[in-house]
């Protein structure tokens, strides 16, 4: 039986103790049950209801609803990892990393936490850079004697020194990480004004332009690259860790595994871009990958982006053309040929159609019907 009622379980940290939140919708019996609860309170802050985080209380929790809600604890588990397909990192480099005079390094539980969440090594690198940054901020205080007070000023200065929106929200998580996942004190700074983000518009190429880009690679390896970007309209990391049995001719999709948000979907399969395939296979025998290196193994992020860039600078186009560009490229001429939005939304993955609609933005469609005032 499919459960129509659902509650989600939240850390919150009130009064210097760790609780559990209770959220849900509306519901006169969801209501009556939580209020059954032993210690249940309101909070006015988070807008939820919570009791205190003990074992007995969760399990308590669990029997309550049991066949009557559905209980999202997604957010409530931290040793969820974050993507199963990322390689485990050990971070033995910044442990045996040369002591600096003065200088504070991560605390090895940051480190141990990092590797147990599998993180890619961007966000791992991204995140220790930016903690250490902070913490050698207040080189005369204790981790746990930084309050709220300390991180807006922290951020203020941040943003007076002219980092981008995007570094300060970086140092955001890498602070909340520590103190929410690592030390297990959720929402201890959850009222943490984050900058807004700018708005841009998605980098777009005329189908020209991408054309002349496939026809300006090197070989029959980097023209099915470039295709399957394009065609399928595929991330970069979703390319990469395609496998060979993901392309299925038989009912010409491509089947992306573990993409972004840990979600499977299907995207097109180019009639076109299939015959190269098929050759490129027999040329290439690759082992497992779609895409494997000179010795085997998943094909490099840096070769694809350079790929891109040399096909690119080929075909004399000078702007700066990614992987993310091409598929920017390939959701904005699906919908100027009038593919439904909700579908378009479908074949990159995304979890709701106001990502995708910032392509309206750009599509020319969007402005075939608007009346040229110089005529």
């Amino acid at each position: 039986m499919e459960l129509r009622k659902n509650i989600t379980l939240k850390h919150l940290f009130l009064d210097q103790k760790k609780c559990i939140g209770i959220q849900f919708k509306s519901d006169k019996i969801l209501q009556v049950l939580i209020e059954s609860l032993p210690n249940v309170d309101w909070s006015d802050k988070f807008e939820m209801y919570y009791v205190p985080n003990t074992k007995l209380n969760l399990d308590l929790i669990f029997k309550t609803f049991n066949g009557v809600a559905w209980i999202n604890g997604n957010y409530f588990f931290h040793e969820k990892v974050v993507n199963v397909n990322n390689p485990v990192l050990k971070l033995d480099s910044y442990r045996k990393r040369k002591p600096m005079e003065g200088y504070k390094t991560c605390p090895e539980s940051y480190l141990l936490k990092l590797e147990l969440k599998r993180y890619s090594f961007n966000t791992v690198k991204n995140y220790i850079s930016s903690f250490e940054s902070f913490i050698n901020h207040f080189k005369e205080k204790e981790l746990n004697e930084i309050n709220e007070m300390d991180i807006r000023t922290y951020l203020q200065l941040l943003i007076q020194k002219g980092l981008s929106n995007s570094q300060v929200n970086l140092t955001i998580n890498s602070i909340k990480f520590y103190y929410e996942t690592v030390l297990g004190m959720p929402n201890r700074f959850y009222s943490i004004e984050r900058p807004r983000k700018k708005k841009s518009l998605p980098e777009v190429l005329s189908k020209k332009e991408v054309l002349r880009i496939i026809d300006c690679t090197s070989n029959l390896k980097h023209r099915c690259i470039v295709g399957l970007l394009y065609s399928s309209g595929l991330r970069r990391s979703e390319l990469l860790n395609l496998k060979i049995k993901d392309i299925d001719s038989k009912r010409m999709v491509v089947v992306v595994k573990d993409a972004k948000g840990n979600k499977d979907r299907v995207t097109v399969l180019s009639p076109k871009l299939l015959k190269n395939l098929q050759e490129y296979y027999k040329e290439y025998r690759p082992e497992t990958y779609l895409f494997e290196g000179q010795k085997g193994g998943k094909y490099s992020v840096s070769s694809v982006l350079n790929i891109v860039k040399s096909a690119s600078q080929k075909a004399g186009i000078y702007k700066k053309v990614t992987p993310h560009v091409l598929r920017h490229s390939f959701a904005t001429h699906l919908l100027e040929n009038g593919t439904d939005l909700r579908h378009i939304q479908l074949l990159l993955g995304h979890s709701s159609t106001k990502t995708t609609e910032i392509y309206t933005h750009v599509a020319n469609s969007s402005f075939s019907d608007i009346k040229d005032l110089l005529s």
